[in-house]
């Protein structure tokens, strides 16, 4: 269907809203006081200004406090009530539990952060209207243009889709003397929805490795962050695989979410054919990845540089931090050159007590639930581990010389010893050690201690510090600050393999599933899946079977993509967020100076998870009210 959603009348006054929220001086639509199309495809430039306009929309996954993935959820915490040290207080409220349909929580429909998924649409299909009217653009520039903006259309439908569900669909927009009733859009039903999203990316995608999009990026000065046909096809694999998950295939919790015209907006029969199709799409994102030279980014050590451990932690860091590395499908510079500055700052504690810097917060603290998360050395869950004293795992031990990671002589508790080195590379905590390319620091975070919690505000609450968001190029001394800010990665290869591998288990090839958890878990520095829980585990023959395959490729996306804003949405698409954010939030007692008063377990927050209500957000009241064609989101 040809709708839109829309609260104004008049396309001119569309126009005039649309060239007021760009940011002066970036990527102005037209030239000043001169707010038509015609002016905006005049000529090339002028239509390239257009489409970074329609670039402009797209959300700041990278800044802190703009991606419900980084607060909103239990991965991260941090000190409440904030006065200081905040861009936005949404997320951490709908952590709390604070969300409500007044006045939704980053309302990404009416307009979050200065954008509206709905204008960045309108935008996209005002450039694929007009862009025929440019005459001094070439063909296969065109070609480009279009398939570019096609994608953006498609991604501001599937960032509304995965927040609230069934949406309209505006394929296209409607003309000035359109009447009252056409603009009252009502929402599309699910499959309807992830049909037309699909289909258009494919057209995004469509033609040889010379027509429309590239594969790749070749000139990386000035087009770095834009979108690749590689891009495109990952993103259609993350939509199949969502689409095929038990929050949208054959869950009757929204059977009764129906339009005012009957129509049911959720098809409550699971459908195995949804999982095939995101096998075929994910495995072609796949192919053409390697074909343009994707691959899961390792470091390359200068000789003598590093030892082994560390080579292994460069690894896994760098997949995040590394600039344009060799495992990015897709990094979003969305908000300017700087895209994960503040980002790091939230991430870093003090790490040099002979050099202060005050601009490092490090209250984006990782959960004592998170630290449970990650694997024993021997690459299995710690409470399946027959080598693992799980029990005991809150006592206090005495640091060696094997245990490399951390610093030898102090004491901290057993959770901390004998984990695989993900875990060492992601978080930091008192008594380990932080390494950056000008030195290796100790991380002591008692209270009063460098580290630790000295004021009211900056510190992190749960003793924790989220090491793989910072960049090892930082430099901080007391009196400057170098930041070395990378693209946010939207899409790595990681997370298309872990993708792909979910859908060959959910599908009965778990055994094809294995080595591409194997490929990661290698980068990783730990040995198989077959080997690991073969002789390590207490349920050796987990992997042989659906359901052990399906927890285990689980607990390995968990892990691997770690604080990357993906748990967020794959516990919701999962549909057990009803049973992971209904539990405590736990840290350490970080206000205590005493090394036995500090490593004792303190309860933070009682968080609650309404299902299944919490699965989606709210369409805002005035939205409803504007529209009475929409309905509103079951339990809101």
């Amino acid at each position: 269907m040809n709708i839109l959603y829309k609260n104004i009348s008049r396309i001119g006054f569309l126009l005039l809203i649309i060239c007021a929220g760009c940011k002066k001086g970036y990527l102005d639509v037209v030239p000043d006081n001169v707010a038509t199309i015609d002016n905006a495809f005049s000529n090339r430039t002028e239509a390239e200004k257009f489409l970074f306009t329609c670039y402009s929309f797209l959300p700041r996954e990278g800044n802190p406090d703009m991606n419900p993935g980084f607060n909103a959820g239990d991965e991260t915490w941090t000190y409440w009530p904030m006065t200081m040290d905040f861009f936005s207080l949404d997320s951490y409220q709908i952590a709390r539990g604070e969300q409500n349909r007044v006045n939704p929580k980053m309302n990404y429909w009416d307009g979050f952060d200065d954008r509206s998924m709905w204008q960045g649409i309108r935008t996209c299909n005002i450039f694929l209207e007009n862009i025929d009217k440019v005459t001094d653009l070439q063909p296969y520039v065109k070609d480009r243009w279009i398939a570019e903006v096609k994608f953006l259309k498609a991604y501001f439908h599937w960032y509304l889709f995965r927040m609230y569900g069934p949406i309209p669909v505006v394929d296209r927009n409607l003309p000035i003397s359109a009447s009252p009733e056409e603009v009252k859009a009502a929402r599309q039903p699910v499959d309807s929805v992830v049909n037309y999203i699909s289909d258009l990316l494919d057209e995004a995608s469509s033609g040889n490795a010379n027509v429309g999009l590239p594969s790749k990026i070749s000139n990386g000065a000035s087009e770095y962050g834009r979108i690749t046909k590689v891009a495109v096809l990952a993103i259609k694999a993350r939509l199949l695989v969502t689409a095929a998950s038990p929050l949208f295939n054959g869950n009757p919790d929204f059977a009764s979410l129906q339009n005012k015209d009957g129509k049911a907006l959720f098809n409550p029969v699971y459908d195995a054919k949804k999982w095939e199709r995101a096998v075929v799409a994910c495995k072609r994102a796949i192919d053409e990845a390697h074909a343009a030279d994707v691959k899961l980014y390792r470091f390359v050590k200068d000789i003598g540089t590093v030892d082994e451990a560390t080579q292994i932690e460069m690894n896994i860091r760098n997949t995040v931090c590394k600039k344009w590395n060799s495992e990015l499908i897709w990094g979003t510079t969305s908000g300017g050159t700087n895209p994960t500055y503040s980002l790091q700052l939230f991430a870093c504690p003090v790490l040099n007590p002979n050099d202060i810097n005050k601009e490092l917060r490090g209250k984006f603290a990782p959960t004592m639930k998170m630290a449970e998360l990650f694997y024993t050395k021997n690459g299995v869950p710690i409470e399946e581990d027959n080598t693992w004293d799980y029990d005991n795992r809150f006592k206090l031990r005495t640091v060696e010389t094997q245990d490399i990671q951390m610093q030898p002589g102090y004491q901290t508790t057993s959770l901390h010893f004998d984990r695989e080195p993900r875990f060492y590379a992601d978080m930091a905590f008192d008594g380990s050690k932080w390494y950056m390319e000008n030195g290796t620091y100790n991380i002591q975070s008692k209270a009063g201690e460098h580290s630790g919690k000295k004021q009211v505000r900056a510190y992190s609450i749960t003793g924790y510090f989220t090491k793989k968001l910072v960049s090892p190029a930082m430099v901080a001394t007391s009196t400057s600050l170098v930041v070395e800010s990378y693209p946010w990665p939207v899409m790595r290869l990681a997370d298309l393999y872990l993708l792909y591998a979910e859908a060959l288990n959910e599908t009965g090839n778990a055994a094809a599933a294995l080595p591409y958890l194997n490929l990661i878990r290698d980068r990783a520095g730990l040995k198989s899946v077959e080997s690991s829980w073969s002789n390590y585990s207490s349920k050796p023959n987990k992997y042989t079977n659906a359901d052990g395959m399906r927890d285990i490729i689980r607990q390995e996306r968990g892990i691997e993509l770690a604080f990357e804003g993906s748990r967020f949405w794959d516990l919701r698409r999962w549909k057990t967020a009803a049973r992971n954010l209904n539990q405590p939030i736990y840290g350490w007692n970080i206000l205590q100076s005493t090394i036995e008063e500090y490593n004792s377990r303190v309860l933070l927050f009682n968080q609650s998870f309404n299902s299944p209500r919490d699965y989606f957000w709210p369409i805002g009241e005035y939205a409803i009210q504007v529209n009475p064609n929409l309905v509103q989101n079951k339990g809101w």
